[in-house]
């Protein structure tokens, strides 16, 4: 069997070309999943570099949230309060300011994997400086800084050149004299570090002298750091500092990546297997094509003796070898995948390109494994079907089919019906838990996706009925058209309803991935579309359209003063925002004795004498007063909140109480989706949140753009162009779930063309005799056609049925207004006349080789 599986796989490579083709750019999928798995996997867990490498002890002002260990302390800490105690060798003080750096194109250097940029002090201290500089010198005068290698090779900047910083109150140019590593690493835990004397820092912090958020410390000889902690926090009895071992804080560091990794890399894994499933889908119908071009040479083996066992090892034994040569060259075409995806999370604000492509074995052997794996998959059912040809099917053409049994048929496609229905249970029983996020809606939405593909093949299953009908309609409307020619193609399509029904099956499959993805894209946009301009009453807005991991990047607080300043405006207000943690009311655990999730609000801040005049805000809020929050609804109802209750939240500078004014609505979630406060209350909060926006009333577009040329990255942008940025900025995610869907489509248009290929070289004979017998090449190629469409009318009317079926579920599931199934009425003749386009496009070349099969060569044909 070895030696004639090798025979047939060498002597038919032609025919097994579009197989192999096939099978490679299926496995090139599913490696680029696997290897963009593995950079974004490296990339979040090979930044455990922690900038405390060398200290011991940290005492940190005021308290810090034992949960996140990048809280920044609410405190001040005197540095002489700390040195000279019993047992330290060594102090320097630390703050930390958020900061947005620009590259030397003009465009935001985004830190690695989703961490974030900061101000830090550089250390004058030896035994506490953790940073190695491999190129330059220490920063030593105001305006110098030293930046961490990533910065430099994600700028393309070196030393000498100027970096654009946006602190969060102004905007400054700095000289970089130095670049550095820590421990080896290009970064550290908690992202990017811009490293400028202390002083520096200190103002840039709004310190007052001789204080810091934060004290480094370096123990004696001899003093173990237990002793000397305990003794800290003994001398520093009553004040208001908390005194943490800097191991501790590298270990929770180190877990939160680790965590951060597996989430990455379970979020992968499940978008992901979108591609696993298509490239199963296509290279299984590629094969179950191949066996049935080779019905009769199979019948004539088992004519000759071979048993049913050697046929089914005979097209695995196939299989494993177009695997392995498929997988071989998937792993060589998964990195230019891989490549495509990680630009596309960049522009989401999630960079991994400081991690760098993995070439090790397990990086190689995994996908190479999984494709092989896939192949025989695919070619189970293929080589059961074969293992049951009779050898008396060798007397037949090869274009017959037997009638076949129709209960095994419908009993495999109600299993994978029920498949499909347990994952939209699933779906259902996370929808009930709790409302749907949008991060909730996004793993909804693709584990709906997925059911919705698994019902895709039951559908499949199901073709070759429906077959019958859609082929007698085609071929009467071919005979009225094109006569004879027509009637033939009726013939031949209801002669050979499996032939049909595989290349409508991956048709079928094209349709539903665009389809379903158009509605979930047009049904967003039109939704942020309608609601953002119901809320936004400004002319203008101006904001950064760079990314950043937390989405929009920050512009300084001074933009609102120039945009104000320009000529003609009326109003412009600074949109600022921050991240809040809910303290009290603590939240409730999702089940008794099980520990309660953290509540963090995402809170806006605003002027409430300019906010009527640029948003209006559902619900009858009045204006905010200092100390008051107003919150939405949704979150009111959430967390059991009531109007007059006192809260409690955490935020830059620590725990805040605040009175709950009431309750608004945002139906656009783009300017304060959560949370709600004034200008002053947000100083009170954070006074480093960043700046999101300003919106303005009045001017022009020319006269704003001259008042803030000089902030980097500010935009002048009108209502719409300012609400699309604003939800690119909330949809993070979502454009690499298009780009797994993009690439899944095309693998799914290349199946149907591959199919259609096949299916013509399988009817060599048939067309050679219709040659003999005086049909012309037109009539051949109106058959081919007439097929064709037969062919888009049952993909496209299965297709589209379930890309609907998709979208009511993800409404109903996610009870998202933004996942409406309300698609424009130009979707349809869209997308059924793309369907016909890809479908002549690709039954056109077979179409000519069919008519000019010669006589001879159809006699020779299997």
């Amino acid at each position: 069997m070895w030696l004639i599986a090798r025979r047939s796989f060498t002597g038919g490579w032609k025919q097994l070309t579009a197989t192999l083709l096939a099978a490679m750019f299926a496995i090139g999928l599913i490696a680029g999943a696997l290897q963009f798995t593995f950079r974004a996997q490296n990339a979040v867990s090979g930044t455990d570099a922690s900038e405390y490498a060398r200290a011991d002890v940290l005492v940190l002002g005021g308290t810090t949230d034992p949960g996140d260990v990048y809280d920044v302390p609410n405190g001040r800490v005197p540095m002489d309060r700390v040195a000279g105690r019993p047992g330290v060798a060594a102090v320097a003080g630390d703050a930390s300011v958020p900061v947005t750096a620009t590259g030397a194109d003009g465009k935001i250097i985004l830190p690695p994997a989703g961490a974030g940029t900061t101000l830090r002090p550089w250390t004058p201290e030896p035994r506490l400086n953790p940073y190695r500089l491999e190129d330059g010198r220490a920063p030593a005068a105001d305006g110098e800084i030293a930046v961490t290698r990533h910065v430099a090779r994600a700028g393309k900047l070196g030393v000498g050149d100027r970096l654009r910083t946006t602190l969060p109150r102004q905007t400054r140019d700095l000289k970089i004299v130095g670049i550095v590593t820590v421990q080896g690493r290009s970064a550290v835990a908690s992202g990017d570090l811009l490293l400028a004397p202390p002083e520096t820092v200190r103002q840039a912090a709004a310190l007052p002298p001789g204080t810091w958020q934060g004290v480094w410390v370096k123990a004696a000889p001899g003093v173990t750091v237990t002793r000397l902690r305990d003794g800290l926090q003994r001398d520093l009895r009553g004040e208001d500092v908390t005194v943490r071992s800097a191991a501790t804080v590298r270990n929770a560091q180190s877990a939160t990546l680790d965590s951060a990794s597996v989430s990455v890399g379970g979020a992968l894994g499940m978008v992901s297997s979108i591609s696993v499933f298509v490239g199963l889908f296509v290279v299984a119908n590629t094969f179950g094509t191949l066996v049935r071009q080779r019905t009769r040479r199979l019948a004539l083996l088992s004519a000759i003796g071979a048993t049913p066992r050697q046929i089914r090892r005979l097209i695995r034994l196939e299989a494993l070898a177009l695997g392995v040569v498929a997988s071989l060259g998937g792993v060589l075409v998964g990195y230019p995948v891989a490549a495509v995806l990680t630009d596309l999370f960049a522009k989401d604000g999630f960079d991994i390109s400081g991690a760098d492509a993995d070439f090790g074995w397990l990086a190689l052997s995994l996908p190479a494994a999984a494709g092989i794996l896939v192949t025989q998959l695919a070619a189970w059912r293929a080589a059961r079907r074969a293992s049951r040809i009779a050898p008396l099917q060798a007397l037949r053409a090869a274009s017959n089919e037997s009638a076949g049994r129709r209960w095994p048929r419908l009993l495999g496609a109600l299993s994978v019906f029920a498949l499909a229905g347990m994952l939209y249970g699933t779906v259902f029983a996370i929808r009930y838990e709790e409302p749907p996020g949008m991060e909730r809606t996004i793993g909804v939405s693709v584990v709906i996706l997925m059911g919705s593909m698994t019902a895709v093949a039951g559908l499949a299953v199901l073709a070759p009925f429906f077959v019958g009908p859609l082929g007698g309609l085609v071929g009467r409307i071919g005979t009225a058209v094109s006569g004879e020619a027509g009637r033939l193609a009726r013939a031949t399509i209801t002669r050979s309803p499996r032939r049909v029904s595989s290349a409508a099956s991956s048709l079928m499959l094209g349709v539903a991935l665009a389809s379903a993805t158009a509605m979930l894209v047009l049904s967003v946009n039109a939704r942020f579309d309608t609601t953002g301009k119901q809320v936004m009453l400004a002319e203008h807005a101006i904001a950064a359209t760079d990314r950043t991991a937390a989405g929009q990047a920050p512009l300084p607080r001074d933009t609102v003063a120039k945009a104000a300043a320009a000529p003609g405006v009326t109003r412009a207000m600074a949109l600022t925002g921050t991240s809040a943690r809910l303290v009290s009311p603590p939240p409730k655990p999702p089940e008794p004795g099980e520990p309660a999730e953290p509540v963090f609000l995402d809170v806006a801040g605003a002027d409430p004498a300019a906010l009527p005049s640029v948003l209006d805000l559902g619900g009858n809020l009045r204006p905010l007063r200092p100390g008051e929050v107003g919150v939405t609804s949704t979150v009111m109802e959430a967390n059991e909140l009531k109007k007059g209750q006192r809260v409690v939240v955490r935020g830059g500078r620590g725990k805040v109480t605040l009175t709950v004014a009431g309750a608004y609505h945002d139906p656009s979630h783009l300017f304060a989706d959560q949370a709600l406060v004034s200008a002053a209350t947000m100083e009170t909060l954070d006074p480093g949140a960043g700046t999101r926006a300003v919106l303005v009333r009045g001017g022009t577009k020319d006269a704003l753009a001259r008042a803030v040329a000089d902030v980097p990255g500010a935009k002048v942008l009108d209502e719409s162009a300012y609400i699309r940025t604003a939800a690119n900025a909330m949809t993070s995610g979502v454009r690499v779930i298009y780009g797994f869907t993009g690439m899944a489509l095309v693998l799914a248009l290349f199946g149907m063309a591959t199919t259609v290929s096949m299916s013509v070289a399988e009817r060599t004979r048939e067309f050679g005799l219709l040659g003999a017998v005086g049909a012309t090449a037109a009539q051949i190629r109106s058959i081919v056609r007439w097929e064709a469409a037969t062919v888009v009318l049952l993909g496209t009317l299965l297709g589209l049925g379930t890309a609907l079926g998709t979208g009511v579920l993800m409404h109903v599931a996610t009870g998202s207004s933004f996942l409406a199934p309300n698609p424009p009425w130009w979707l349809f003749p869209v997308v059924i006349a793309g369907a016909a386009v890809v479908t002549l496009g690709t039954s056109a070349f077979p179409a000519r080789r069919a008519a000019g099969v010669p006589v001879l060569e159809a006699a020779k044909a299997e």
